[in-house]
C-alpha cells in the first residue's frame, strides 16, 4: 500500500498528469491486496516483533488480537470501498482539466473535480496513506507504534479536505480546524503515553496492561486518565469536542467522510479501550460518571439538531456525534455486558456512517448541494437503488431491531441501568433515561429525512442512479449492517475473550 502510494505521488508530480483510471485502479488494487492480507491476519493472527529503539526500550511490535481484528476488518472493507468511488462522479458535463502552470502559488489550491484533472493520482494516494495509518495503529503492540499510527493519517486528511472537498464550502477553514484539533489531541495522547512509558520504563501495550496502572499511583492516574480522554476525546468525538466534525464531513469529498466516519473516529475510541480502561483503570473509574455524562449529553443533544439541521450531509455527521455518544456510555460503565456493547457499536456505526456517507454523497452529487430546503423529486422513484440504501442506512441509524446499530444501543442503555459496583448507580440510571430519549429522538428525524428526501415531490426531472461503484459499495455495507443485526454473535464472540481479560485484572 505504502510502495503504490509513493507511486502514486510521482505520477501527481509530473508535468502530464495520468489518466483517472491509472490511480483509480491501483489504488483499487492495493486497497484489495491489503483487504485480502488482513483477512489472513484476522484469521491466524501472527506477532511481529522487531527490536526498533533498544535504548528506548521500543519495539517494532505488530499484534493483532480481539479488539484489533474487527476494525482491522472494517477499515480494509471502508478502504475498498472509498477508492472504488469516483471523485464527484455525476457532475455533468465534465469540467475541462485545470491549468496549473497558469495558476498563482499564493492563491488557494485549485478546485479538483471529474475524472480527468491533475492531483487525482495524489487524490487517491491520501486515501491509501489513511488507510495504512489507521492499519498501523489498530495492529501496534507499542504505544509509540500506534501513536505513528494516529498521526500518519493527519495530513493525508487535511489534503482530502483542503484540495478535493466542496468549493462551494470553506474547505481551507474545515481543513485548519481538522488539522488543529487533531495536532491538540495528538499532543496530549503523546503526554499521556510519555508519563506511562516513564512510569512503566516501556511502551509495551501488553505489559501497561499487565501492570494495570500499579507503577503509578492514585494521583498520577487521574492526572494520566484526564490527559488521555481529552486528547482521545478530539478525535471520537466526545460532546463538548464535536464541533469540528460537522463542518469537516460537509466539506469533504465522499470517500473522505466514509474513511473520517468509518475509520478515523474509531481511532479514538479504540485508544480509549486499549491505553486509558486497562492501563489507568482507577483513573479511568473515578472519571467515568462525567464521561458518560458527557456522552450522553452529546446523544440528546446530536439528536435534536438533527431535527432542525437542514443540511443532509450534516445532519448525518451529527447523528454520528449521537451513536458515538452510546460506545462512550458503554464504555464508562466498567462492566462486560456495557464493553462488549460498546466495541459492537463501534463496529456497526462504522458500516452505517459508511453507508450513509455514500448514499448523501452520491445525492449531492446529483444534486449539487445537501441542502434540504429545496424540493425535490422523490429518490425513491428517481434513483430507486439510492432510495432502498438510503431507507436502510436511516433505519440501522435510528437503532430498528435487526439492524446492527440497534445491539450496541440498546446493550449501553441496560449496561447503564446496571453499571460496575465503583459506578454510582442513580447517575448512571439516569444517564440510561436519557440515552433512551436519544434513540426516540433518532427515530424522529429518521422520519423527518425520509419524509423530506426518499418521499420527496415530483418537482425536478430524474437524477442517476446509484453506478457500479457505488452499487456494490451500497450492497456490501448493507448486507453487513442486515448480518451484524441478525446474527451479532459473529462479532461479540471476537471481543468476548479480550473483554474478559480487560475485566479480569
Amino acid at each position: 500500500m505504502l510502495v503504490v502510494a509513493v507511486l502514486l505521488l510521482g505520477l501527481g508530480r509530473r508535468s502530464v498528469p495520468p489518466g483517472h483510471r491509472v490511480p483509480h485502479r491501483g489504488s483499487m488494487a492495493a486497497a484489495i491486496l491489503s483487504a485480502l492480507g488482513v483477512a489472513g491476519v484476522a484469521l491466524d493472527r501472527p506477532v511481529l516483533e522487531l527490536s526498533w529503539i533498544p535504548s528506548l526500550g521500543v519495539t517494532f511490535s505488530l499484534r493483532p488480537d480481539g479488539l484489533s481484528v474487527p476494525l482491522l476488518l472494517l477499515t480494509a472493507l471502508v478502504g475498498v470501498v472509498a477508492t472504488a468511488l469516483h471523485l464527484h462522479p455525476a457532475r455533468e458535463p465534465r469540467p475541462e482539466p485545470v491549468d496549473l502552470a497558469d495558476t498563482d502559488p499564493t492563491s488557494p489550491i485549485p478546485v479538483v473535480r471529474g475524472e480527468d484533472v491533475p492531483g487525482l493520482a495524489t487524490y487517491h494516494a491520501c486515501l491509501l496513506v489513511v488507510l495504512l495509518g489507521a492499519l498501523v495503529a489498530f495492529l501496534a503492540g507499542d504505544a509509540l507504534v500506534f501513536f505513528i499510527g494516529f498521526e500518519l493519517v493527519l495530513v493525508p486528511m487535511w489534503v482530502l479536505v483542503a484540495r478535493y472537498g466542496d468549493p462551494g464550502s470553506d474547505r481551507e477553514g474545515a481543513a485548519l480546524r481538522f488539522l488543529l484539533v487533531t495536532v491538540v489531541g495528538s499532543s496530549l495522547v503523546l503526554l499521556g503515553i510519555l508519563a506511562v512509558a516513564s512510569a512503566t520504563g516501556t511502551t509495551d501495550l501488553a505489559q501497561w496492561a499487565a501492570d494495570g496502572g500499579a507503577a503509578l499511583g492514585r494521583r498520577s492516574q487521574l492526572a494520566v486518565a484526564a490527559v488521555l480522554l481529552v486528547g482521545l476525546g478530539l478525535k471520537i468525538p466526545v460532546f463538548p469536542l464535536h464541533t469540528w466534525l460537522p463542518w469537516v464531513h460537509a466539506t469533504a469529498p465522499t470517500a473522505g467522510s466514509v474513511l473520517l466516519a468509518a475509520v478515523l473516529l474509531k481511532l479514538g475510541t479504540y485508544g480509549v479501550v486499549r491505553l486509558v480502561v486497562p492501563v489507568v483503570p482507577e483513573g479511568f473509574a473515578a472519571w467515568s460518571p462525567l464521561l458518560a455524562g458527557l456522552g450522553v449529553t452529546g446523544i440528546v443533544w446530536a439528536s435534536l439538531v438533527c431535527l432542525v439541521e437542514r443540511d443532509l450531509k450534516r445532519l448525518i455527521a451529527w447523528s454520528s456525534v449521537a451513536h458515538l455518544g452510546f460506545v462512550v456510555l458503554g464504555l464508562a460503565t466498567g462492566t462486560q455486558a456495557g464493553l462488549q456493547a460498546a466495541l459492537f457499536g463501534n463496529v456497526a456505526h462504522g458500516l452505517v456512517s459508511a453507508l450513509l456517507f455514500v448514499v448523501v454523497g452520491a445525492l449531492k452529487d446529483r444534486w449539487g448541494s445537501a441542502d434540504l430546503d429545496r424540493r425535490r423529486a422523490a429518490v425513491r422513484e428517481v434513483a430507486p437503488r439510492l432510495g432502498l440504501a438510503l431507507v436502510l442506512g436511516m433505519a440501522a441509524s435510528s437503532g430498528l431491531p435487526g439492524l446492527a446499530v440497534f445491539w450496541g444501543e440498546i446493550g449501553a442503555v441496560l449496561s447503564a441501568w446496571a453499571p460496575a459496583a465503583d459506578r454510582p448507580e442513580g447517575w448512571f440510571r439516569g444517564f440510561a433515561v436519557l440515552a433512551a430519549v436519544g434513540g426516540a429522538l433518532a427515530v424522529a428525524y429518521t422520519v423527518r429525512v425520509l419524509r423530506e428526501v426518499w418521499a420527496g415531490d415530483r418537482l425536478e426531472p430524474q437524477v442517476p442512479d446509484a453506478v457500479l461503484a457505488e452499487r456494490t459499495a451500497l450492497r456490501l455495507l448493507g448486507l453487513l449492517v442486515l448480518v451484524l443485526g441478525l446474527a451479532p454473535t459473529l462479532l461479540l464472540g471476537v471481543t468476548a475473550p479480550f473483554v474478559e481479560g480487560v475485566l479480569a485484572r
